[in-house]
């Protein structure tokens, strides 16, 4: 050890007496190492590290199962479920719960949750004063309290200590306050806001599905134990209740990972071996530095070889002294780490990650960084520690310090450049295929105009407004006086947006067909400035217009899609297809009726931005209103600068209705695309770095081979050859290697297209375009990194280098 301690100070002394050296090595292992970190803390933080609640090993979710898909929970499931099961300590429900929150300013739109008292025990949340829900309160006309999470506590409450027992105005209704959490996990939830969940007769059902459920295991029951008790469970209920409850199975799954979506998860694995890629890249870099170094020192090995060093001490010597350069290229990436790590939670997707999930740099994922560093050490150390151990003693005495030529190390040199030139291959073409992506998204038609748009969420207590005349009255307040405003030319009243989608899905049937030929397609309501307000083209038939009244005619419109799949080889005009109403603030839908269709628009871009359209059908919203709603307005100036005016005249409407989500429509698109942007730019970040490594090693390789080979030159020179045939005989040295590697890296760029065909839109698994793009990027970069050395190499003088031989 004492010896070991020794060879790594004495590495030290090295780095501090070659500083150029060191700082090229350094760097370059900071890159890789520091890229590994920041990605690891992601996935450590996401996929690894237990949930951060007490023993959160015993915290499950539970879902009803159809046919393998999870859905949502009933009330009569769930209730059923607290009275049987003898596997939980805890059993709580919770669905979300948007607030129009009233202090002294304007009411302002926050996330809630409406918990079934326990909740929060359950999920371990300290209360810094006040008390928790109590299971009385989860009782229609008890259940008007609320416990507050601490960062709202604060900013909208000045962190009032005397907040407990204070009533405020939610929704239009009192609330009293009972407690606040104390800070912590619980900051980090979207939910704000916490009320008892008290079950209306009307919603106690079991075939209305509207909850999700989370509960905490007994000591020492499994998950599997939890599973088998809770399906024996839901095959009573189906026997109970047939017309609800059959097909319908239940499935108990560990907390931990449980909301982390498949293209997430796919893509933070795919982000960790993209930098597991760079840190390879890094230490073959480093290898060859050190390859390139050792021959410099034959003298010094030889010398420590005649005085009794074995081949294993020199071998331990050189691996000692790579371990020490390291530490030190561990220590800048944990600093780097920081840095990117910053960067990265700066740019991602809002809701990409659960929000439990606390990202940083923690004691586990410096574990891993100081792993990464000695496998590192190991990986680009061995290469010259091997190389110093197989000197040949009477050689490097003779070459008197100069450096040997053995054809074997400039083997292992260009060996390494292949090597690195095929990985970075392998991350540009996945870079590659996420950007092209990306453009795709980009450039996708959508159908509609989205420039000189403003949009926003009339959020209406669902409570409040369950009568259809009043929310009619509402909206035509709403659109009236905002279409009066300077500079608005249309106003849209809609349930969901262009490539938001729909709210609602809904069974429809052609009218005269089975009713097996149900089939579910995106159900819409919207006035006629919609269709002005976005630009809607019609391929046939009429758009929705103001003569379609409340009493009238039933009629809808429907997209391209819809007629191609619902109605091919018929006349859309002639059909009328059944629907089942909806209605507001009821837990099922009502019988159905007939729509005729009169007109058929051009398909517009919904939901899912990386599949097909989906098929949709829009009525008019006075025939089928809903209480909360989505207004569009279009202007001839910067839409943006109405919003303080239509707040003024929503508030004079209706001082408890505040404006959501209030965007530019330019904003929304932005918005789907994020997920997609984040990718492309964090893969196409970690292929830039991979190019720049890659470039920088084989000029490293050409650079020391011409030095190698100034004898060669200088005698070809003086037997005739110009400058232009030097310079491409350098330059075909080093545009081999690169095709060498291009050949390697087609196949790691297969596997990542491969692994990367759910996270891409109008790509396949190999893009012709974006490889040949990023093949001839990585030979142009060869090219560059060679021509310094080549040229070098064209100046070389004849006499000199002989006369130096």
């Amino acid at each position: 050890m004492s010896q070991l301690l020794r060879d790594i100070a004495f590495g030290f002394r090295l780095l501090i007496s070659k500083p150029g050296f060191a700082a090229v090595a350094i760097l370059t292992l900071a890159l890789g190492i520091g890229a590994n970190t920041a990605i690891f803390s992601v996935v450590y933080a996401t996929l690894l590290a237990d949930p951060p609640y007490p023993h959160p090993e015993q915290i499950v979710a539970i879902w009803s199962r159809n046919h393998g898909e999870n859905g949502g929970i009933s009330a009569g499931d769930f209730l059923e479920w607290q009275k049987q099961n003898t596997v939980f300590q805890q059993l709580s429900a919770y669905t979300g719960f948007g607030v129009n929150l009233a202090t002294s300013t304007r009411p302002e739109r926050v996330a809630g949750q409406i918990v079934s008292p326990g909740f929060i025990s359950l999920l371990g949340y300290p209360l810094l004063f006040g008390r928790d829900l109590l299971p009385e309160e989860a009782v229609v006309g008890k259940d008007h309290e609320a416990v507050l999470a601490n960062r709202i506590w604060k900013t909208r409450f000045a962190a009032d200590p005397a907040i407990v027992g204070r009533q405020v105005q939610m929704n239009g209704e009192p609330y009293t306050i009972v407690g606040v959490l104390a800070p912590g996990v619980a900051d980090r939830m979207h939910q704000v806001v916490y009320v008892p969940l008290a079950f209306k007769p009307e919603r106690m059902g079991h075939g209305f599905r509207w909850l999700a459920a989370i509960a905490r295991l007994k000591p020492g029951v499994t998950v599997a134990q939890a599973n088998a008790e809770m399906n024996a469970i839901a095959q009573r209920l189906a026997a109970d209740y047939p017309d609800a409850d059959k097909n319908w199975d239940v499935s108990v799954e560990p907390l931990k990972n449980d909301f982390v979506d498949d293209d997430v998860l796919r893509a933070l694995w795919l982000f960790m071996g993209a930098v597991g890629f760079l840190l390879l890249i890094a230490c073959a870099n480093v290898a060859n530095l050190l390859l390139a170094r050792g021959t410099t020192r034959a003298k010094e090995v030889a010398v420590r070889s005649a005085l009794g060093a074995s081949r294993a001490n020199l071998f331990r010597q050189f691996l000692a002294e790579s371990f020490a350069l390291a530490l030190v290229g561990c220590a800048a990436g944990v600093v780097l780490a920081a840095i990117l790590l910053q960067v990265i939670l700066a740019h991602l997707p809002e809701y990409m990650l659960p929000s439990d999930v606390d990202v940083r740099l923690n004691l586990p994922v410096l574990l891993f960084t100081a792993a990464s560093a000695l496998v590192a050490g190991l990986l680009f150390g061995s290469a010259p520690a091997w190389q110093a151990s197989r000197m040949n003693l009477n050689e490097a005495l003779k070459q008197g310090g100069r450096a040997s030529g053995n054809s074997g190390r400039h083997g292992l040199r260009r060996g390494l450049v292949v090597l690195e030139m095929a990985l970075a291959l392998t991350l540009l073409a996945g870079g590659g295929l996420a950007l092209h992506s990306l453009w795709n998204i980009a450039h996708r038609e959508l159908g509609v105009r989205i420039d000189h748009l403003l949009t926003f969420y009339i959020p209406v207590p669902a409570g409040q407004m369950n009568d259809a005349d009043r929310s009619r009255a509402l909206y035509r307040q709403i659109e009236d006086r905002v279409a009066a405003l300077p500079g608005v030319t249309a106003v849209g009243i809609s349930e969901g947006l262009p490539v938001q989608g729909a709210f609602f899905t809904m069974g429809i049937v052609v009218e005269g067909k089975s009713s097996d030929d149900r089939t579910q397609v995106d159900f819409n309501m919207v006035n006629p400035g919609y269709f002005h307000a976005f630009g809607v083209q019609l391929d046939r038939g009429r758009a929705l217009e103001k003569s379609d009244v409340a009493n009238g005619l039933r009629v809808a419109v429907v997209n391209e899609t819809f007629a191609k799949k619902n109605l091919a080889g018929l006349d859309p005009l002639k059909q009328r297809v059944m629907i089942e109403q909806m209605v507001p603030g009821e837990p099922k839908l009502g019988a159905p009726v007939p729509w005729q269709i009169v007109g058929v628009y051009r398909d517009v871009r919904n939901r899912d931005q990386h599949g097909d359209v989906d098929p949709e059908i829009d009525v008019p919203f006075v025939q089928s209103p809903w209480p909360q709603a989505m207004i569009s307005v279009r202007s001839a100036e910067n839409p943006a600068n109405l919003t303080d005016a239509i707040a003024d005249i929503v508030e004079s409407i209706d001082p408890n209705l505040p404006l959501s989500d209030v965007k530019t429509m330019e904003q929304v698109v932005e918005a789907e695309h994020d997920s997609d942007r984040f990718i492309a730019l964090l893969f196409a970040s970690f292929a830039g770095i991979a190019l720049l490594l890659a470039a920088l090693g084989i000029y490293g390789v050409m650079s020391f081979a011409v030095a190698q080979r100034t004898h060669e030159i200088g005698l070809r020179m003086a037997l005739g050859a110009d400058a232009h045939r030097v310079l491409a005989l350098i330059l075909r040295e080093g545009v081999f290697l690169a095709l060498a590697g291009v050949a390697l890296g087609a196949v790691g760029a297969w596997f990542v297209g491969r692994s990367m065909r759910t996270l891409v839109v109008g790509v396949g698994t190999v893009d012709p375009a974006a490889f040949a793009m990023v093949s001839a990027l990585l030979i142009a970069s060869a090219v560059a990194a060679c021509y310094i050395p080549a040229r070098r190499a064209t100046r070389v003088d004849p006499m000199q280098s002989l006369r130096d031989q």
